[in-house]
């Protein structure tokens, strides 16, 4: 009797951290693809701990595809891995993407090859698998992360299986302000740095008010206290420096000047430049 038999990964990949660097990069590879390519597929870049692949980076890889088979550009594939880790060696080769909606058929075969290269890398994890829908097939951009598992019958394997993992987009706050504008679908111009301050306080009172009305809701027994949320609540208390408010405005009040006097001598510098430049031509043309 056959016995069908369903093989893991041999490292337990639990979760992974998507940064958005990498969602915008792979998005602007999608529209400079060729005219004639379907879809872009490219190299995933970052760090492992714990069991939490991490992709920080990024790039493209020209490939051919057609219905049986697909062509990748391995040299190129190299040459840019070996140029990464000169720049950055904690970026190693973690997986790979591609747009459209979820696994396709040369799926399989791609990260076959990804497997291989990590194998010759000595690297004990398996690779990940990036989908982007760029054609918002669903009302919306899907992003998922896929590791494969080895499906066989007996000694001969059959296929790869691809089982989905959590996929967390991790963005620090330059890059969230950045998201934010890129959301929209009509912007003016790019806030300075005073209305940049206006948006960001907004939403900070925004969000102190939803934690007032939870805690309140807490209180008074309509929610069901959460203790993760009450720690984590607390540790950010904990972090705030306590400080009188008239101390608070002194500290805020010098930090303004600072900033007031660094635009000053900059505007002060650029007009000398100004005025040096214009008696310089002036000298010239006598």
């Amino acid at each position: 009797m056959a016995v069908l038999q369903f093989f893991p990964p041999s490292s337990p990949v639990v979760s992974s951290k998507l940064h958005a660097v990498v969602l915008f990069n792979i998005c602007d590879c999608y529209v400079r693809r060729p005219d004639q390519a379907d879809r872009v597929i490219g190299t995933l870049l970052g760090s492992v701990s714990d069991g939490v692949i991490e992709i920080k980076n990024s790039y493209a890889v020209p490939h051919n595809e057609s219905a049986d088979q697909v062509a990748l550009d391995v040299d190129y594939h190299r040459n840019m891995y070996l140029s990464h880790l000169k720049v950055n060696p904690k970026e190693v080769l973690v997986g790979w993407f591609s747009t459209g909606f979820g696994v396709s058929g040369g799926s399989a075969l791609i990260h076959e090859f990804y497997v291989k290269e990590l194998k010759e890398a000595q690297s004990s994890i398996p690779p990940i698998h990036l989908t982007v829908d760029t054609g918002f097939k669903n009302g919306e951009a899907s992003i998922k992360g896929y590791v494969s598992s080895n499906l066989s019958l007996g000694d001969r394997p059959l296929a790869a299986q691809f089982q989905e993992i959590p996929l967390d987009l991790r963005m620090i706050e330059a890059e969230r302000v950045g998201f934010d504008i890129l959301k929209t679908t009509v912007v003016d111009k790019l806030p300075n740095d005073l209305e940049g301050m206006e948006a960001s306080m907004e939403r900070l009172h925004s969000l102190l008010d939803e934690i007032y009305k939870y805690v309140g809701d807490v209180v008074e027994g309509r929610v069901a206290p959460d203790n993760d949320i009450g720690r984590f609540l607390a540790d950010t208390l904990a972090s705030v420096p306590r400080m009188s408010p008239a101390a608070f405005d002194k500290v805020f009040n010098d930090k303004i000047q600072d900033n007031l006097a660094l635009v000053y001598l900059s505007s002060l510098v650029k007009t000398q430049l100004g005025i040096a430049e214009k008696l310089n031509t002036a000298a010239q043309i006598l």
